[in-house]
């Protein structure tokens, strides 16, 4: 049985440091949200291998509380990053780290997906950490979506558990015509795949 001062100890914020971006960053998380202790492998991996320019449009999609978004909006300095979430709790803290870090050219919304977007907003690139469980529909929307958000020559780049591989070679190159292996790790894979300029 917990005592009421343990209790009272889960509810806290959990704060820890990382490097996102070349940048230490300080991050807010919760019990609930994904990794709420520390940048999860598959994040890591996936930040390794994007390539980001300075001006740069940016989503992170299914930000959780922003690692991501915050490594996006600080390596696009002159750009503006969108991070989005289903979870308002995920939105609430990416929310918050957004202004804890003082990145004024980022911001977090509630969205499904695409579908709370602003449709006039297009992007330069797209990352996503993909979650095992998110089922074939909802990939076939992103997918979808995603490639109609970019802008000609914009990327997405998506880390998945590498059971996941091949299904997102498949249907990135059936979205998108192509798709580029960046790197496998021992449990997750990055890739990437480019809409044609």
């Amino acid at each position: 049985m917990l005592t009421p001062q343990q209790l009272a100890a889960l509810r806290c914020d959990i704060v820890f440091t990382a490097e996102l971006g070349g940048q230490t960053r300080t991050l807010h998380s919760t019990w609930g949200l994904f990794s709420p202790r520390e940048i999860d492998e598959g994040t890591r991996l996936l930040l390794a291998q994007m390539r980001i320019q300075p001006s740069d449009d940016c989503l992170d999609l299914g930000c959780g509380y922003g690692a991501i978004g915050l490594a996006l909006a600080t390596l696009a300095p002159q750009g503006r990053t969108l991070m989005v979430d289903k979870d308002f709790v995920a939105v609430e803290y990416a929310d918050r780290n957004i202004t804890e870090n003082g990145l004024d050219n980022a911001s977090a919304q509630l969205s499904n997906g695409f579908d709370q977007i602003d449709p006039g907003l297009h992007f330069d690139v797209i990352a996503s950490n993909i979650p095992a469980k998110v089922g074939k529909e909802l990939l076939a929307l992103l997918l979808h979506d995603a490639h109609a958000r970019l802008r000609r020559g914009g990327r997405l780049y998506v880390v998945t558990v590498n059971g996941l591989r091949l299904y997102m070679k498949r249907n990135l190159t059936e979205v998108f015509g192509n798709y580029d292996k960046l790197k496998q790790g021992a449990h997750y894979t990055v890739a990437m795949a480019e809409r044609p300029a």
